[in-house]
């Protein structure tokens, strides 16, 4: 009955719970307190929307269409002790800082700033911050990447809704790599915004 209304989790009763409070939580202290400077992605109900709202501001202040616009992909600290992200962190000019997310199939090198093979035994590691920065779609840079689709749950399979966006995938994010993208493929990497503990 709940999944009607709910936002996509295969979590049980028990973490369900504790998650949806903590999104109340997070949106309380946005209206409390004014915008993020740092946005728990994972929180979102439609994390499509809030991503073509970044597009979108961009555009408006830069008189671009935004159908010529896409993310460029900045990668910071590990997000350790998100109660003070908004301290350590100023909102950047353009886009936004995003955390939340986890790594399945692999993990970040912090030091060298790339993928890396997952630790033995490691499911899931958590993901950097992560700047979006909207760029014009002829500034995108050619560098050895992967393309790392972004899931909102484990089950990574939805469907189309009446938006044209997908259920359950939400965008792709390219990671700096020393590996051709085979090799991530066929491990399975994907960043996951909500395990199912």
């Amino acid at each position: 009955m709940w999944k009607k209304r709910s936002y996509p989790s295969l979590k049980p009763l028990a973490s369900y719970i504790h998650d949806l409070i903590q999104r109340l939580t997070y949106f309380q202290k946005w209206i409390d307190q004014g915008y993020p400077n740092v946005y728990w992605i994972s929180g979102f109900f439609f994390t499509q929307s809030f991503l073509t709202g970044v597009l979108q501001n961009y555009a408006r202040k830069n008189t671009i269409p935004i159908d010529n616009l896409t993310f460029d992909f900045n990668f910071k600290e590990e997000p350790t002790d998100p109660e003070t992200l908004n301290e350590r962190y100023e909102a950047p000019a353009e886009g936004c800082y995003i955390y939340g997310l986890f790594l399945e199939g692999a993990r970040w090198d912090y030091i060298n700033k790339r993928l890396k093979e997952s630790h033995i035994k490691v499911l899931y590691s958590q993901a950097p911050i992560i700047w979006l920065k909207p760029i014009s779609q002829a500034d995108v840079r050619d560098y050895p990447h992967y393309k790392c689709p972004v899931y909102k749950t484990t089950e990574r399979k939805g469907t189309l809704s009446t938006t044209g966006h997908s259920t359950n995938f939400i965008m792709t994010v390219n990671m700096d790599s020393d590996h051709d993208e085979s090799h991530w493929v066929k491990r399975g990497v994907a960043m996951i915004c909500q395990l199912s503990d």
